[in-house]
């Protein structure tokens, strides 16, 4: 008997041992930038557009901010770069980008292997699936550290730059609920509310050159290529809030982002119909932690050039809403959220998220943190008319999902889901 029971706890360490290499690997291989084959490609002159003009890009009568009482015919723009930050809803738009990319044929700029360029490392032109030099692109819209000069080289010169902010406080909250198992120096935080206990003292735990850091402290800063370590009275955190303002077009806010929406309709001169949305990635409630005041100005305080970087934008996004007109914007508003309530009576199964064990189809099943399955989803309502069926399925489909329908060869994100789930099992 003794020696039976000695055998089963070898096989158990042997197992215990094993896996923990296998996850080791696995985060190692998702996490580190690969060296790409081809780091300087030539530079050839991007053209103008890939889109077929104006074959089925058709004008469309539209009042825009500086001719609010008369209407003028205006395309589409279709040339787009969304620098898609972490944890800001960027999923939710990402569905929106995909839908509006097919409904006009555009060409994708994909990562290839995963669903980001190689990220944390900045980004590459040779990190684009299939890029030869001179290749022409619409829209890049995946997970990367943002490297202006390679982006520019990528895409039209008149492409339009947009991207999303949020709320400094909150944003930290989540990233480090859904990032924090895979940062080393969390697991030396003692006691069960570690992100309370980490904002008590974040000095004593945080490791500015430690793996995967970058995710606890000044994460926008950080997703925009800039140093998310600097002291906020250095000159370069100005520099670089200033070099953002100046190249992006549109900077959305979370917290308001119907009127983001309303906003982006109308300086690319889109339709309402291609504003709809479902909510993607929302967590269940009881995972999500309430910051008190005093967590949240620590948290504030912990991420001070994000909250810095929130502010200004802020301030810009209201002064946009003005020179749109609050009546206008509150009209347009209230028309898309009965839209998207009309579409969610038509799409979604009871009409709501649910929780991951309730989802009916694997396709259907969001990409969940390590250790949980927070992450809510949806299930499709059963015999949905013809109309509306492609439509449905396309709102409700999750990124990883939509990529692989796109075409993008996930390998490497596939794998590491599948390790993923044998964690969160």
């Amino acid at each position: 008997m003794a020696g039976k029971q000695g055998r089963q706890w070898r096989s158990m360490c042997k197992g215990l041992i094993l896996g923990t290499l296998l996850t080791s690997c696995m985060i190692l291989l998702y996490c580190l930038p690969f060296q790409q084959a081809n780091s300087n490609p030539p530079e050839v002159p991007v053209p103008y557009s890939c889109a077929h003009r104006p074959s089925h890009l058709h004008p469309k009568t539209s009042t825009n901010m500086s001719q609010k009482n008369s209407s003028q015919s205006c395309s589409p723009k279709v040339d787009i770069m969304f620098m898609k930050t972490h944890k800001t809803a960027s999923s939710t738009f990402l569905n929106i980008l995909f839908r509006f990319g097919e409904k006009h044929h555009l060409q994708f700029a994909f990562p290839n292997s995963r669903n980001d360029f190689f990220y944390p490392s900045l980004f590459q032109r040779s990190q684009v699936k299939d890029y030869k030099p001179g290749m022409c692109f619409n829209i890049i819209c995946n997970h990367m550290r943002f490297n202006a000069p390679e982006v520019a080289k990528l895409l039209p010169l008149d492409t339009s730059y947009i991207t999303i902010l949020r709320d400094p406080a909150e944003l930290f909250e989540s990233s480090f609920h859904y990032f924090g198992r895979i940062v080393p120096f969390t697991w030396t935080i003692p006691g069960d509310d570690k992100l309370t206990e980490f904002l008590l003292d974040p000095h004593s735990y945080f490791d500015p050159e430690g793996f995967n850091s970058f995710y606890l402290k000044n994460l926008l800063f950080f997703d925009f290529g800039l140093d998310n370590t600097l002291e906020l009275e250095n000159p370069q955190v100005d520099e670089g809030i200033r070099f953002i303002s100046e190249r992006f077009y549109l900077v959305m806010l979370v917290e308001h982002f119907e009127e983001s929406l309303i906003l982006l309709k109308d300086a690319l001169c889109w339709e309402m119909d291609d504003l709809l949305f479902f909510k993607l990635n929302a967590r269940k409630g009881s995972t999500v932690s309430k910051l008190t005041p005093e967590l949240r100005a620590r948290a504030l305080e912990w991420n001070a050039i994000d909250w810095k970087l929130y502010q200004h934008f802020n301030q810009t996004f209201w002064k946009k809403v003005d020179a749109y007109g609050r009546q206008r914007m509150a009209k347009d508003v209230a028309e898309l959220r009965k839209r998207n309530k009309e579409m969610a009576s038509i799409c979604i199964e009871g009409g709501h998220a649910v929780e991951a064990g309730s989802i009916q189809e694997t396709d259907m099943q969001p990409w969940q943190p390590i250790g949980e399955k927070s992450i809510m989803g949806y299930n499709l309502k059963k015999n949905v008319d013809k109309t509306h069926r492609k439509l449905c399925r396309k709102m409700l489909m999750p990124e990883i999902q939509y990529l692989t329908e796109l075409g993008v060869n996930l390998w490497i994100t596939k794998l590491w889901g599948h390790v993923r789930n044998i964690l969160n099992w």
